[in-house]
Order: structure tokens, then C-alpha cells, then sequence
């Protein structure tokens, strides 16, 4: 009975493994870059994120989009997508973990 739940657990792993690199395969990553996905070094920080956004109706939206510290106003959904605003640039204190906050000391003396 142990013997089978092995294999089955085994074949379960091996099935989200696979459906993993054959989704980064896919994708476009060689087969090489596909493997080292699962198991290589992760970026330390994204660059890209989507700050905020706004439905201005059924149709159209505004996403505020950060790169780089520097973030871009986008409309999307009308016949053209467009850049509103671009360059807008944020301050320390708008960046998550710009600063590193203050550690305490949790014991009391």
C-alpha cells in the first residue's frame, strides 16, 4: 500500500514539474533556461509594477505603471492605447522599502 502512494506521489510531482518547465519552454526559454527556472537564482527585485488603477468606465482604464522608480500613466481599452504621462518620478518615501524602518529591541531591560 506504502509502495503505491509512492508511486503516485512521485508521479504527481513529476507532472507539476513537467507542466512547469513545458509552460516556460513554451513561453520561449530555451530547454536549458527552462530547467535552471525551476532551480537558478531568482531576481532580487522586480522592476516593473502596476501601482494603481482606475476604471473610468466599462471600456477604458487607467494604470498607473511604475519602472525603475520613475512611473507612466497609461489608458487602455479605447480603440488606442496611450501614454498619458510618462517620467513622473516618486519620492523615498512612496518607495516600499527605501528606507529600512527602525528595528526594536523586543526584550524589556
Amino acid at each position: 500500500m506504502l509502495f503505491y502512494l509512492a508511486i503516485v506521489l512521485f508521479l504527481a510531482v513529476a507532472m507539476i514539474g513537467g507542466a512547469f518547465v513545458l509552460r516556460q519552454y513554451l513561453g520561449g526559454a530555451g530547454p536549458v533556461q527552462a530547467v535552471s527556472a525551476l532551480f537558478g537564482p531568482k531576481p532580487l527585485r522586480r522592476r516593473l509594477s502596476v501601482t494603481e488603477q482606475f476604471n473610468l468606465d466599462n471600456r477604458r482604464r487607467l494604470i498607473l505603471v511604475r519602472r525603475d522608480n520613475v512611473e507612466h500613466l497609461i489608458m487602455t481599452g479605447g480603440p488606442v492605447d496611450i501614454v498619458l504621462e510618462t517620467g513622473i518620478g516618486v519620492s523615498e518615501e512612496a518607495v516600499p522599502g527605501a528606507a529600512a524602518p527602525q528595528r526594536v529591541d523586543p526584550t524589556l531591560a
